[in-house]
């Protein structure tokens, strides 16, 4: 299992834009790139997507755009290409077939083969990219929610120091308080003035 904690450098993110880039030319998914440079720099496929779609792609918008139309002619260019070779073959077969009937009937069920076919691969691959968007989210949550847990651990600690003062003042306090009450009265001193009365003396 690959687990790795380094932070990606600038030739990790230029790696992973290339090879993301080359694979849309070349018309395969973002996931099979993923899964590239994944095996290449130690790292999962997902890490590879979060980095790509969190912090790499922003920078290569234009490169992308350029991709896909490339990609776009690419097979436009194929498809007449295989029109091509193909349609001198299907004239020949034409030619030289008995049974129009069946050759209409051989055609239908190859291209509803091909459908089925095509069908199931766009299945398969929506899900797999309906799986890694989760695991993107659940990679952002995760970090969001470390984030949250580490500023609730700073605040639990600033309050545990403020109650821990607080504790020590009223500790303070109330020693304070104890030696004023067992600090004893001292005797009043008195005398008596010119005209018998008693007059307190100050200390």
């Amino acid at each position: 299992m690959k687990i790795r904690q380094d932070a990606w450098s600038h030739e990790d993110d230029v790696y992973l834009a290339e090879t993301v880039l080359r694979h849309i030319t070349e018309g395969s998914t973002q996931l099979r790139a993923f899964d590239e440079v994944g095996d290449e720099l130690n790292r999962t496929s997902a890490a590879c997507g979060f980095r790509w779609n969190a912090v790499v792609r922003q920078r290569y918008v234009t490169q992308i755009a350029d991709a896909k139309r490339e990609r776009k002619e690419r097979k436009r260019a194929s498809s007449l290409h295989t029109y091509q070779l193909k349609k001198p073959v299907m004239k020949q077969e034409r030619e030289h077939t008995t049974s129009s009937s069946l050759t209409l009937a051989s055609v239908i069920q190859f291209l509803q083969q091909l459908t089925d076919s095509g069908v199931e691969d766009q299945k398969l691959r929506q899900e797999k990219e309906s799986l890694l968007k989760e695991n993107l989210n659940l990679l952002t949550r995760t970090k969001e929610l470390e984030s949250e847990l580490q500023k609730t651990k700073q605040e639990h600690r600033i309050i545990e120091e403020d109650y821990q003062s607080l504790i020590q003042i009223m500790n303070r306090a109330r020693r304070m308080a104890i030696l004023e009450e067992d600090e004893p009265l001292a005797a009043s001193t008195f005398k008596m003035d010119k005209n018998g009365n008693l007059e307190k003396l100050a200390k």
